[in-house]
């Protein structure tokens, strides 16, 4: 499932550089990330890298975007195929 970020977001700047699929852009108020773009980091990282960045823990799953690991790859296969 794409993760999601928070109210909580203090605009910190360190989740973005961590994504390693481009998936998190600065948005109006907050850091966004782009369920398009986002594999929580599988076939890149055992764990979501911009979970473990986050100093104030606002990046949780999009329950609205439930994905196995198997989308998740896929995904990423499209992603470095395009």
């Amino acid at each position: 499932m794409a993760l999601k970020i928070n109210e909580l977001c203090v605009n910190c700047d360190v989740c973005e550089p961590a994504c390693p699929n481009q998936a998190i852009s600065q948005g109006e108020t907050i850091y966004l990330i782009d369920p398009a773009r986002c594999t929580e980091c599988v076939g890149h990282h055992d764990e979501p890298q911009c979970v473990v960045v986050c100093p104030v823990e606002c990046i949780d799953p999009d329950p609205e975007r439930p994905e196995s690991e198997a989308q998740l790859l896929a995904k990423l296969r499209r992603l470095q195929a395009g």
